[in-house]
């Protein structure tokens, strides 16, 4: 099963419309979010996910009644910690912030954590999978990233948007001129 990651998106749209597009374009089958969004109008861009979107709250969301209805059309987002299985039984757990995972002990296959906006995936002692997607904005360092991850066999590849952007674009005027 293919699953898109990425979260500290910050309202950069067009970034976010990018994320959607790589996420479409590689047929991830859901979409994670570990946190900030921020406000409600970067929700319409994700409308256009052909995949169910599963995220949790950041720390720098600033309308959050607002953005649970928005996001109501997509998926669900919620408090972090949560845990998330997927249908192909991968057990997934969702947090803004690495910290808020230090105590938890229970079973899960992959964590997925942000605001750091730098990317970042290992595996802990009990080999259970960490990713951290980086900043989808690309506000900070100017490198806006997602992460693409197989569950069968468990890998995660960091993807950088405007490498991604041009890959297609390169593409599409390859097969139309």
């Amino acid at each position: 099963m293919r699953i898109g990651i990425f979260a500290d998106s910050h309202d950069h749209l067009e970034n976010i419309r990018q994320t959607g597009e790589v996420f479409n374009r590689t047929h991830c089958e859901v979409v994670l979010f570990a946190g900030d969004l921020v406000s409600t109008f970067a929700v319409p861009p994700l409308r256009k996910l052909r995949c169910p979107f599963v995220g949790c709250f950041g720390d720098n969301e600033g309308n959050k009644l607002g953005l649970l209805a928005g996001i109501r059309i997509v998926g669900q987002l919620g408090e972090g910690p949560f845990c998330y299985k997927a249908p192909d039984g991968t057990r997934f757990l969702l947090a803004h912030m690495e910290r808020q995972l230090a105590d938890i002990e229970g079973d899960f296959d992959v964590a997925v954590y942000a605001h750091t906006h730098k990317p970042r995936i290992y595996h802990d002692s009990r080999g259970r999978l960490f990713v951290n997607p980086g900043e989808t904005s690309g506000w900070t360092f100017n490198n806006p990233t997602v992460i693409i991850l197989e569950t069968k066999p468990l890998d995660a590849q960091v993807v950088q948007l405007s490498h991604a952007v041009a890959t297609a674009t390169l593409s599409e005027n390859a097969t139309t001129g």
